[in-house]
């Protein structure tokens, strides 16, 4: 086991450089960029340098004149120490600006996972011990439903019911008027009080694809022959379902959970931006936007080990749950 681990955590570092070489390229390819921004407005001052010495003056500062092959280089370099640079949107550095806002969507995507397996989970299976019953009905209506609602249109509507009809919530913002009034306690309840309507909103869209494809799973299992043999021994149903068939089921669920990894720090872009949360998601999406190649490329080479991650910790928990691998 410790020989393939390392076999893969090789193989992945050997992927990594070659997805971060094609994001670096990609970046060094934008239209546009923050850099040619801050360029225009400079030479638009009264009595200042043109815009091409504007260019050269700034690329050279932040290492964009070398060319694709040399600044991946340089970027490694630097990377490798931990030297990411500073943001050209947030003008402050890059791991300051990441961590000040990671943590935020962290909380909040650990949670919605959190709730979103203690909840799809059990009505996955219990939809697939009452099959073609009404509460299997009922139970696949609500996960199709889930699964279908836009993000945008959900999240509007739950600021209009809680926030604008109620008043239970505020419209958007992760922290109320009086927060520097607050004590600590205070204050770590205001702020969990403001993402109750984003996570509520993360778990109802997700719950909905887990659902179905544990039930899926699930039928499968329930059909096969060594379930049949099971229950003609005698065994209980609950132990049938919840020691036999249950195991089995995780088999393919591991490479949904264990992809889930990247989710939990990707943050929700779409969701953070409605209710103005500051999570890693929207950080993110403004940095892209303003042609902010050193938070993106950071941004992008995090999600890509991320993503290598969950993979690894996908092949791992399948040893766990399925002795076969591990025999072989």
């Amino acid at each position: 086991m410790k020989k393939y681990i390392l076999k893969r955590v090789l193989i992945s570092c050997v992927i990594l450089v070659f997805v971060a070489f094609i994001i670096y390229v990609l970046m060094r390819s934008l239209p546009t960029s923050y850099l040619e921004q801050v360029a225009r407005a400079k030479a638009q001052q009264p009595g200042s340098k043109s815009y091409e010495e504007w260019m050269a003056q700034l690329s050279a500062t932040y290492g964009m004149d070398k060319g694709i092959i040399p600044g991946f280089i340089s970027w490694c370099g630097r990377a490798i120490r931990g030297d990411f640079g500073d943001s050209w949107r947030w003008t402050v550095p890059v791991t300051e600006k990441f961590k000040d806002a990671v943590w935020i969507s962290f909380i909040m995507g650990a949670i919605a996972f959190f709730f979103e397996i203690i909840i799809a989970l059990p009505l996955g299976i219990f939809a697939a011990t009452k099959q073609y019953t009404k509460t299997d009905y009922i139970i696949t209506l609500v996960a199709l439903a889930c699964f279908s609602l836009p993000t945008f249109f959900f999240a509007s509507l739950l600021k209009l019911v809680f926030c604008v009809h109620l008043g239970w919530f505020d419209l958007g913002g992760l922290i109320g008027r009086n927060y520097e009034y607050l004590s600590p306690m205070g204050q770590f309840f205001d702020k969990a009080h403001h993402l109750v309507l984003p996570i509520v909103t993360l778990v109802v869209i997700s719950i909905g694809s887990l659902m179905r494809y544990t039930r899926t799973n699930m039928l499968e299992v329930l059909n096969a022959d060594y379930i049949r043999t099971a229950r003609a021994k005698g065994l209980s149903e609950n132990k049938v379902i919840y020691h036999h068939a249950f195991r089995n089921t995780l088999i393919p669920l591991v490479t949904m959970l264990g992809g889930s990894l990247p989710g939990l720090f990707a943050g929700a872009l779409i969701t953070e931006t409605l209710y103005s949360i500051p999570g890693i998601g929207y950080v993110s999406y403004q940095s892209m936007v303003a042609g902010d190649i050193p938070f993106s490329m950071f941004y992008l080479v995090f999600m890509a080990i991320l993503t290598l991650l969950g993979n690894l910790i996908s092949d791992i928990l399948y040893a766990v749950v399925d002795p076969r691998v591990r025999i072989a």
